[in-house]
């Protein structure tokens, strides 16, 4: 199960980047997700899920802007990877599988980078505006990276 979390995990990654991080993190500082001891022990240091959560904010506002990149433009795919790759590591600290949790995390950002585009694309034609097939993209990654850490807890 923890290794299926880790990939789901890297689909929300491909939604929205860096809020299956800011998840992880609070996970990790609320002592949910074991990094202590390991190389991700930063994401639950005292200061990291405040500034993380922070960022995630501001994607969620800079995701809705018209000037906006795709998601599917290297700098945005990438972000995605790596934070899906982090966060999948995280995941499956509980199950002492860092790398494969790090691999599925990166399988799970890609699925996530292109389904979450088709998804919002083909909602967005069917509400006629992107804006509330944003919104329902931001609660489905929100909702779906609180329901994976919060099994940890």
């Amino acid at each position: 199960m923890i290794m299926i979390c880790a990939c789901l995990i890297g689909i929300v990654a491909g939604l929205r980047a860096i809020t299956p991080l800011a998840a992880v993190s609070w996970a990790a500082h609320l002592g949910w997700l074991p990094v202590q001891g390991t190389w991700l022990a930063f994401l639950g240091s005292s200061i990291t899920p405040y500034v993380v959560t922070a960022l995630a904010v501001v994607e969620l506002v800079a995701d809705k802007l018209p000037t906006t990149p795709s998601r599917r433009m290297p700098a945005g795919f990438g972000a995605r990877i790596v934070t899906g790759a982090l966060s999948g590591a995280a995941i499956a600290t509980a199950n002492d599988a860092i790398w494969l949790g790090l691999v599925l995390g990166v399988i799970g950002a890609v699925i996530g980078t292109f389904a979450g585009s088709a998804m919002r694309a083909q909602l967005a034609r069917a509400f006629g505006k992107d804006l509330p097939a944003a919104l329902l993209e931001d609660m489905i990654a929100i909702g779906g990276a609180i329901l994976i850490v919060s099994r940890f807890a």
